[in-house]
């Protein structure tokens, strides 16, 4: 039986297709978008419809912005010959929010996953590779400690080791299983800082 008014009941299953948005949260900001001013109902719906439109690939790291490069990687005061490589732009995000990385990112946009059939095909791996003919002195692998992680991780390590590229793996301060987008700046500076040789 229906409730609410057809176009309330969509809004409510529009807002629950949102990842950890179940039907009471939907509920929720179905009635605050109804309730708001009309004007930020509108603003809202054009923000949406704008960075569905206007966000893509940085053509540099891969991660998402509205620009051709993204500011990380067109700023003149990043060290370009660092590069941590992160699984998405959430766990950049994460490490950007603790302010002491000065290098720039690789965002893999996932990682592999053989009971997934995710393999390094399916991630941004091909154009990691295209940025290490450039003069990159260390790559910082920084993607989660979780078997699919991890497998990445020892991936990537076999690609750029021969290349003769110091390649380095945050230290464990990041929980086993743990989501980097998840941790505290504390434990996620001092991964950083405790990063091993591989």
């Amino acid at each position: 039986m229906e409730y609410f008014s057809k176009d309330i009941s969509r809004l409510v299953a529009e807002f629950s297709r949102l990842p950890g948005v179940g039907q009471k949260s939907a509920q929720r900001l179905a009635f605050h978008i109804i309730n708001a001013p009309k004007e930020q109902a509108e603003s809202l719906a054009e923000a949406i419809t704008n960075a569905r439109s206007n966000v893509h690939y940085c053509k540099i790291c891969c991660t998402l912005t509205d620009q051709d490069i993204c500011p990380i990687c067109s700023s003149e005061e990043r060290n370009h010959r660092q590069i941590m490589v992160v699984e998405n732009t959430r766990d950049m995000s994460a490490y950007e929010r603790i302010g002491k990385y000065n290098g720039v990112y690789h965002v893999l946009h996932g990682a592999i996953s053989p009971m997934l059939g995710i393999g390094p095909d399916d991630i941004r791996l091909k154009e990691l590779m295209a940025r290490l003919q450039n003069d990159v002195d260390e790559v910082i692998i920084a993607t989660n400690s979780s078997l699919e992680g991890e497998t990445t991780a020892t991936y990537i390590t076999k690609l750029v080791k021969p290349l003769g590229i110091k390649v380095t793996r945050i230290a464990s301060g990041v929980p086993v299983g743990g989501d980097i987008e998840n941790i505290d700046e504390v434990t996620l500076l001092r991964a950083l800082d405790g990063r091993i040789t591989l």
